[in-house]
């Protein structure tokens, strides 16, 4: 496979997991860190990361917002919710980068 394929193929399969994770709001970012150790938010920011690596200005809203497909105070105010008290327990015990 030749660089270009392999780089079309990944970011498709990125375009996949963003949609996938637009669609799953049900799934809160503290789960996801408390089962996988990332979340939408440090997707968001591997992107801003990717850009700062090819000369490419992003801010942090401007990374949130091309990964949740809104502003990221919408999307929190409308998906996102309260942490159970378990929830917030498991994610103090883990550490976080």
């Amino acid at each position: 496979m030749d660089d270009r394929t392999q780089i079309e193929i990944e970011a498709a399969a990125f375009r996949r997991l963003r949609d996938h994770l637009a669609e799953r709001t049900d799934v809160q970012n503290i789960d996801m860190m408390n089962l996988a150790g990332f979340c939408r938010n440090c997707l968001s920011r591997w992107m801003q990361e990717a850009a700062a690596e090819r000369g490419v200005e992003m801010s942090k809203e401007e990374a949130r917002e091309a990964f949740y497909g809104m502003p990221y105070g919408e999307w929190r105010d409308r998906y996102q919710t309260e942490a159970s008290p378990e929830q917030a327990k498991a994610f103090a015990a883990q550490e976080h980068s």
